[in-house]
């Protein structure tokens, strides 16, 4: 899938608090498939639920990795309260419910998120000859500026 680039410098405002949530899974043991199938597979039908769902959920948008061992997800929501509202969304308890039933303790997989609360005015991004990608891809995609050439200047710009 070829994807627009956008030439030159881009950055977002920074105007807003925002959720960065990153949420993975790590396979322990790789060859127990039947193991960590069913937690892997469950991660497709949220991420489209999120996306078909973004402005009534909060979401913003996502990125994902893939490793050999760890897969790592980071997602931009519009805050704290929306993100807890999806964690009791219904296809969430849902997976969660499987994972601990099918899973409990079993050490074949390992789960992990991790939130951080970003108040606004403190980040910044930007962005050379990319396409959409991570808080560029979640706001407001905008031109650097004079106003806004250097990481001291983005982070004051409000």
């Amino acid at each position: 899938m070829n994807k627009q680039i956008f030439p030159g410098r881009y950055t977002t405002e920074n105007s807003e608090d925002i959720v960065v949530f990153i949420i993975g899974m790590r396979f322990n043991n790789r060859l127990a498939i039947h193991k960590w199938f069913p937690v892997f597979s469950a991660m497709p039908g949220m991420i489209r639920e999120l996306y078909m769902n973004k402005e009534e959920l909060g979401f913003l948008s996502m990125e994902s990795y893939y490793g050999l061992r760890t897969t790592t997800m980071i997602q931009y929501w519009r805050s704290v309260e929306d993100l807890h509202a999806y964690a009791r969304n219904e296809k969430h308890l849902t997976a969660w419910k499987k994972f601990n039933e099918k899973l409990g303790n079993n050490n074949a997989v390992g789960i992990y998120h991790e939130t951080f609360q970003i108040k606004k005015g403190n980040y910044e991004s930007v962005y050379t000859n990319m396409p959409f990608y991570g808080l560029g891809k979640a706001m407001e995609h905008i031109p650097v500026t004079f106003e806004r050439n250097s990481a001291r200047k983005r982070l004051k710009a409000q």
